[in-house]
């Protein structure tokens, strides 16, 4: 049994809510426990409502969801009891975890009692297991209420007072594969879940970003997040390999094409937004016209894709050959724009990039035979682009694979997860050289750096370039997806990506200087507004409360740099102690090291 702290201030702290702690901890159990049984009960009497919540003993829809929460609630409520086997779960030795995870099922269960009322015409239209759900989350939530609540990492103010997990490196290689194997099949199974979620139930959806913000939120307060990280990070190469086979096996999960579409755009927006993170996250330098070296490369490999409509028509480049085109289009036109203008700083050298991203626009816009040249064939775009050939493998046709039918996205999006996995090795490689460093570097401190014999011009340009070059990748396999291109989405904002803004909100929300949070931040950014159908043309409002909300809580990102989040926070306002955790960027790691 770990120490209790009796005579310290803090022992006799209670949080806002004046109970006893015996009885707050007993309310959190009993109402994790009846949100649990309330599951299992009918909630509404009509299956009008998405996910039909009108059968007995069998969860669904947002059911399944409630239960999560209150097993999760459960889980962390039996922590306060110091009980040995679940130590692990916090060992920060944070309240907030137990708060947090409350606030999970108590969202959930209230926002489906509330919509079942709105969607059907009256609280009349809620059956027992409704109330018990909506009574029995709320006692966890007064229970945590009645905890004090010390800032992540300081420990449970009367309960425990050190972290109970094992250093990294210190438990067994097995173990920690283990750990790593299980943490990415749950992310696995919620993202699964969160894109199988029908276009129709925006409900079911709504419920799940809830369940999901509250539930990752209280396992970042734990340090388990943190924990996790640095285990991945001992165990670099498994864990790049098991998220690459995860990604895999997704569309062996799906019976719906149509979620293989929405993983192959996550992928190609994703894979834009890593380039985008090396001009914007590691080199420090704001482009707003990004999105022109996407349509740069779609552009050039769709002029050289045997399409009839397009301006060489009886040109039909193989893919290696066409990628190659869209990249050396792109990395020409990064330097090209790079070269005049990298010279310039800070809000001076935004506004020249977003020029450059309208420039691009209207350019080809107007090369249609009328106003320029017909090249581009003006706002109709360059269409019935053929689907992709590859070593006699028609990326269109339907095949049989292991007796799982894959339509034509699952095909692309095989692709794209190769696209995205040299995508991912060019970002590492070159951030954790010599000319990563220098790109750290001038993003700290321009001046400081060129003071200690860093040509900053060559280095900005260089960053430019193969940020350009990256985009024009994917560029090339997003023009035969949609077998077109054409000049409206390529504009700083748009109801629905891609486009600048979206691009650069994926970097700032997923975490700057991060590998996987620009990745997380395209996949939460195009999933959302995909499910949330009315979301679509109030996207840029929603992109805006979301980063406000971000600035505010988590100001360096979901998946925070090491460097980034200390430079928000001081060491003693972290989820863990500094000491703890390591870096997602290679070369704060490397120079840690």
């Amino acid at each position: 049994m770990t120490d209790t702290i009796t005579n310290s201030p803090a022992a006799t702290e209670r949080g806002p809510v004046p109970l006893p702690r015996s009885l707050a901890r007993l309310l959190i159990v009993v109402g994790a426990l009846g949100t649990i049984a309330s599951t299992f009960l009918s909630w509404t009497w009509t299956s009008d409502f998405p996910g039909d919540l009108t059968v007995y003993g069998y969860p669904a829809g947002l059911q399944i969801l409630a239960l999560v929460g209150g097993a999760l609630t459960l889980l962390f409520g039996l922590t306060l009891w110091d009980i040995k086997w679940l130590r692990w779960l916090n060992p920060a030795n944070a309240t907030s975890p137990v708060f947090l995870t409350a606030l999970s099922a108590f969202a959930v269960c209230w926002f489906t009692g509330i919509a079942i009322a709105v969607d059907l015409g009256g609280l009349v239209n809620l059956d027992p297991g409704a109330y018990v759900a909506m009574a029995a989350s709320a006692l966890p939530v007064v229970g945590a209420l009645a905890l004090p609540h010390p800032a992540p990492g300081t420990g449970i103010r009367g309960y425990l007072t050190k972290p109970q997990l094992p250093a990294p490196g210190k438990a067994s290689p097995l173990i920690e594969r283990i750990v790593i194997t299980v943490g990415v099949a749950l992310a696995l199974l919620a993202f699964t879940y969160g894109i199988g979620i029908d276009n129709d139930a925006s409900e079911t959806f709504i419920g799940y970003l809830l369940l999901l913000v509250f539930a990752a939120w209280g396992l970042m307060h734990t340090g388990l997040v943190d924990r996790f990280a640095t285990t991945a990070a001992h165990h670099k190469g498994f864990a790049s390999a098991l998220a690459f086979v995860a990604a895999v096996i997704f569309p062996f999960t799906q019976s719906d094409d149509h979620n293989a579409n929405v993983g192959v755009n996550i992928l190609i927006f994703a894979t834009v937004a890593l380039g985008l993170n090396i001009v914007v996250g590691l080199t420090g330098l704001l482009d707003l016209g990004y999105v022109a070296f996407l349509g740069v490369g779609a552009y050039a490999a769709a002029l050289v894709s045997g399409s009839e409509y397009s301006r060489f028509s009886g040109v039909h480049f193989p893919f290696w050959a066409a990628a190659l085109t869209g990249m050396a289009a792109s990395l020409v036109f990064g330097v090209l724009i790079g070269a005049p203008t990298l010279r310039l700083r800070g809000d001076y050298l935004a506004i020249v990039t977003l020029g450059f991203g309208e420039i691009f626009r209207i350019t080809v816009n107007n090369l249609d035979g009328t106003s320029g040249p017909n090249i581009t064939r003006g706002p109709n775009g360059i269409t019935q682009i053929p689907d992709l050939d590859i070593f006699g493998f028609n990326l269109g046709e339907s095949h049989n694979i292991l007796g799982h039918t894959l339509g034509r996205f699952a095909n692309y999006l095989f692709l794209m997860l190769i696209v995205t996995a040299i995508v991912v090795l060019v970002f590492t490689r070159a951030a954790d050289s010599r000319i990563g460093r220098s790109w750290i570097a001038i993003r700290e401190d321009e001046t400081a750096a060129t003071a200690m014999g860093i040509n900053g011009f060559r280095v900005k340009l260089v960053a430019f370039a193969l940020g350009a070059s990256l985009a024009g990748l994917a560029g090339t396999v997003m023009a035969h997806v949609n077998y077109s291109v054409n000049p409206q989405p390529y504009q700083f904002a748009g109801a629905a990506p891609p486009n600048s803004a979206f691009l650069l909100a994926a970097v700032v929300l997923g975490g700057m200087g991060t590998v996987s949070g620009p990745l997380l931040g395209a996949s939460v950014l195009y999933l959302v507004p995909e499910k949330l159908q009315f979301l679509q043309n109030y996207e840029l409002f929603a992109f805006g409360i979301a980063l406000i909300l971000l600035m505010r809580f988590r100001p360096e990102g979901i998946i925070a740099n090491r460097r980034r989040q200390l430079e928000f926070h001081e060491t003693g306002q972290l989820d863990v102690p500094a000491q703890a955790t390591l870096s997602d960027d290679p070369a704060v790691t490397k120079a840690g090291a």
